[in-house]
């Protein structure tokens, strides 16, 4: 009888999977039509667009699923040459998988709840308000307002993007501001909560996994959270005014309000499902059954307020809404919605944390983790590498939790050697892992907010002032050691 022995990867052997899938990632996904509005990437695209062999996939502009595909072959390669054998390697891409299937499960029935409430016109109502009393001027600053109030007092980015967060896409599109610029200041908005609401679990996770009281790690996190908000704040009133400043076409305006009125029965009592939602997850309702619930009232007000029948609530939750104002900016706007739509992004997130879960399972992301920690020499250079941690855990491992709770269970340990109090850990988890989540396209959070805004997260990437600032925040406290509190700074600190 023969013992198997399963080594540990080597650096390289871990490092080969991860740069080979991230450039036939970049290459596939990156093209000129989703990243238009990015000035940056455009001469960069025309470079590689150039490059023989891989000049057709940047032309292109593929699907991500078949370089995550790509990527799990070579890790489960390296796998079997480590000693695994398949049955291993199938359970650890299972594993993985199992973690997003609640985040799934809620992907297709935010798919139902936008169907049924375009048809019910409930988005068309809040678009319809919208474009009444928002001036361009204040409409990226507003978005942000409202998606930061609602997320703080729901607890969930999604939940926010799934409800107030489409109506302002459209809203936006009415004032003839960038499709990019309003998704990220919805993306800003949106997770601000998503870090700083006891009632997110993302908030719950981190200083459970650092080992320190939730308020105390809540009230942590307002240097670094704070701040950078009130920045992305005058950011949203400075890119605003240049809108501010042109004439508002309010001809546009007026045929979009017009094919709204003509199509759908507007009134303020529409209103109400989506506050009724929010109350909802505001009372800790979890979240599948509370936005289920609100695609099954979009459902019972489409027929009372709009006549529907109910084959065609039936038909809209399934395959999606499909306008025929014959304004096209309306067509375009209120075309979507349904199951099948997110079915798309579902397999997205099966195909990358498939290969998350082969990676965890080899031991090749500890390994990786393992190499990074040898720079963190200091306290800025331990915030840094948490947070730079945390955002390639978000590439690699595509999944919000696993970028909280892998780093957190690495680095505990240095943070204690370093005399560091735990709540400086669980501050850098969320401030690098929760904020960079929805800037990758096949994360969870980025896939969704891209099948739910409609928008690529590369293109908003640049507008989500939030997200790209409050790392930097982060890691310059690190560096200069403010707010950096010892372990024996607050000794009841840990307690609360």
């Amino acid at each position: 009888m023969t013992t198997r022995t399963i080594r540990p990867p080597t650096l390289l052997e871990a490092l080969v999977p991860v740069v080979l899938m991230i450039v036939f990632l970049g290459l596939s996904v990156i093209d000129a039509g989703k990243v238009a509005d990015v000035p940056v990437l455009a001469p960069i695209l025309r470079i590689l667009g150039e490059l023989p062999v891989v000049g057709s996939l940047v032309e292109s502009g593929l699907s991500p699923h078949i370089p995550l595909v790509f990527g799990t072959v070579v890790a489960s390669l390296f796998c079997l040459r480590l000693g695994f054998t398949w049955a291993e390697i199938q359970q650890g891409i299972v594993d993985g998988i199992v973690v997003a299937l609640p985040a799934c499960l809620i992907l297709m029935v935010i798919g139902m709840l936008i169907g049924t409430w375009i048809l019910s016109g409930i988005v068309p109502t809040m678009i319809h308000y919208g474009l009444r009393l928002v001036s361009p001027g204040v409409f990226l600053f507003a978005s942000c307002l409202i998606c930061a109030l609602v997320s703080l007092a729901t607890g969930s980015s999604w939940s926010t993007a799934g409800t107030v967060g489409i109506a302002l896409v459209g809203v936006g599109q009415g004032l003839g501001i960038p499709a990019p610029m309003v998704a990220g200041a919805i993306v800003s908005g949106s997770y601000f909560g998503d870090k700083m609401s006891p009632l997110s679990d993302t908030t719950n996770l981190a200083p459970g996994v650092a080992g320190v009281d939730l308020f105390v790690h809540v009230r942590h996190m307002l240097y670094t959270t704070g701040p950078a908000l009130a920045v992305s704040l005058v950011l949203y009133l400075a890119l605003g005014y240049g809108y501010a400043a042109e004439a508002v076409d309010t001809r546009a305006i007026a045929e979009l309000l017009a094919a709204l009125e003509a199509s759908f029965t507007i009134h303020w009592s529409l209103l109400l499902p989506p506050t009724l939602v929010i109350v909802m997850v505001v009372l800790r309702v979890p979240a599948l059954p509370a936005l289920l619930g609100g695609a099954v009232i979009g459902g019972l007000v489409a027929m009372v307020a709009q006549g529907a029948d109910l084959a065609e609530v039936v038909d809209v939750a399934q395959v999606g809404y499909v306008s025929e104002t014959r304004l096209q900016a309306v067509d375009e706007l209120l075309s979507r919605g349904g199951m099948e739509s997110m079915l798309y992004t579902v397999a997205l997130i099966l195909c990358a944390l498939a290969f998350g879960g082969v990676m965890e399972r080899s031991g090749m992301l500890g390994v990786l983790a393992g190499a990074v920690l040898r720079f963190a020499r200091t306290t800025g250079s331990l915030v840094f590498v948490t947070v730079a941690t945390c955002m390639g855990m978000n590439v690699i491992a595509p999944d919000q939790y696993l970028s909280v709770v892998v780093p957190g269970r690495m680095y505990r340990a240095a943070y204690h050697r370093a005399g560091l109090h735990p709540k400086n850990l669980s501050r850098a988890l969320e401030d690098g892992g929760t904020l960079s989540s929805p800037l990758v396209p096949w994360n969870t959070c980025g896939a969704y907010m891209w099948a739910t805004l409609g928008v690529f997260p590369f293109a908003y990437l640049p507008f989500a002032f939030l997200n790209l600032l409050n790392p930097l925040v982060s890691i310059l406290y690190g560096f200069t050691g403010w707010t950096m509190h010892k372990a024996d700074s607050a000794p009841s600190d840990t307690k609360g």
